[in-house]
């Protein structure tokens, strides 16, 4: 398609849950786009991103009834795919079948993380793209970070220019768990929280030990070492609260999935130098809510962020008793005491950056500098870590048998009691 007079992006998203909610917020900050459109198979979800969009004078997004109609909308010329992991690959057959039939006419989409369940999904997904001239994009909010963009920027100037590159990251994502039931169903999620966060975290290491004027291909993984287990929502009386805060779809009784998560990769750089990255994240972690850390360190220097070392504290007493919410930090876990507060989570987490880009290459005809292929680079080393933990050692990277494999997470056979 060739849109070159077009100063503006008319975007369409597919979901309309606690992502999209955070997406829509974000383009406030965005200029050249409008969210002209939301489907989602809960009606009621749908009409509330929709009526958000408007009242934040973002676009006047109206509800679609069926995926069908926003794909085929003519003021929509790129979506953004925010549903549920199980229903992805589903999600992208019908897209690119509208496109192939004619009935469509789009010039790009953007994906949420992770891209798929597994390595076969992701493949899958890549193909039926390939067969399409779109654009597309990888949404990894991470990577847009400010303090994580800026921070690489100075290290790789400052202090890599004059002392050599840096040589070991660490990442981690950490908060109570997720909002959604089917976060929690490893069949539908294609794993615990090794696939929802760890892929944010080993993204980000990966970006921060990357030269800024190489190609991510520039490191190649080596070896990678995975362990999961399941630290607190196994715990009976937190089996029972599962139960009882997700309406009874969610037995960690009879398939639980894994609540932390650790992968230690090993790559080499195109010097032959040997790097480390380690990652981690939980679902196990009580504090003010959710919490990112990065670090990066070289010869002569180091990095260091935490997302809870906010400028903004506030401190309420015992006798202020207010009901549960999450408008200080997202995944709070508090309403008193001290607290830190993010003044503006969209801006912080990347989400403002990320979707900015996203709309700026794809105005300009240009590929975004994470696309679909990040994100599949990204599954196979998830999936390396499940194969990893599941055998209690280290992998050389590939392992054989990646492109089939499907984690005991994934299939409900996982057992956190047997150890390797």
């Amino acid at each position: 398609m060739s849109r070159q007079s077009k100063s503006r992006l008319g975007v369409g998203f597919i979901g309309s849950g606690f992502m999209t909610r955070f997406h829509i917020r974000s383009f406030q900050a965005v200029r050249d786009a409008d969210i002209l459109g939301v489907w989602s198979p809960n009606a009621t979800h749908a009409e509330e991103a929709a009526t958000l969009a408007r009242e934040l004078g973002v676009g006047q997004a109206r509800v679609h009834g069926s995926l069908a109609d926003l794909v085929s909308a003519k003021e929509i010329d790129a979506i953004w795919v925010v549903g549920p992991n199980h229903l992805r690959v589903a999600h992208f057959e019908e897209i690119c079948g509208l496109l192939q039939d004619g009935k469509a006419d789009l010039l790009a989409l953007a994906c949420e993380k992770p891209l798929a369940r597994n390595v076969a999904e992701a493949r899958q997904i890549i193909e039926l793209m390939e067969k399409t001239d779109l654009l597309h994009g990888y949404l990894e909010n991470q990577v847009f970070t400010p303090s994580v963009t800026r921070g690489r920027e100075i290290i790789w100037r400052r202090g890599a220019a004059i002392a050599g590159r840096p040589y070991l990251a660490r990442a981690a994502e950490e908060h109570s768990g997720p909002h959604a039931p089917w976060f929690w169903q490893g069949e539908k999620q294609g794993g615990g929280v090794l696939t929802d966060m760890l892929c944010h975290s080993i993204e980000a290491g990966r970006f921060l030990l990357t030269d800024p004027d190489k190609p991510r291909n520039s490191l190649r993984i080596k070896s990678v070492a995975g362990q999961i287990a399941s630290l607190k929502w196994t715990r009976k009386e937190y089996v029972e609260l599962l139960k009882e805060s997700m309406g009874g779809e969610v037995d960690f009784g009879r398939s639980p999935v894994e609540d932390f998560a650790r992968g230690t990769i090993t790559f080499m750089d195109d010097a032959g130098h040997e790097l480390i990255l380690e990652a981690t994240s939980s679902w196990s972690f009580v504090g003010p809510g959710l919490r990112l850390t990065f670090e990066l360190l070289g010869p002569e220097y180091a990095l260091n962020i935490n997302s809870l070392d906010t400028s903004l504290k506030v401190f309420l007493s015992r006798r202020v008793q207010g009901k549960g919410g999450e408008d200080l930090v997202e995944k709070q876990n508090a309403e008193q005491g001290l607290m830190p507060v993010l003044d503006n989570e969209p801006a912080y987490y990347g989400y403002e950056a990320e979707n900015r880009h996203m709309v700026r290459a794809f105005l300009a005809g240009e590929s975004p500098s994470e696309t679909l292929h990040d994100g599949l680079a990204v599954i196979e080393t998830l999936m390396s870590l499940y194969l990893s933990a599941e055998e209690g050692r280290r992998v050389d990277f590939p392992p054989p048998g990646l492109e089939s494999f499907v984690p005991q997470v994934a299939s409900g056979s996982w057992d956190p009691h047997a150890h390797h």
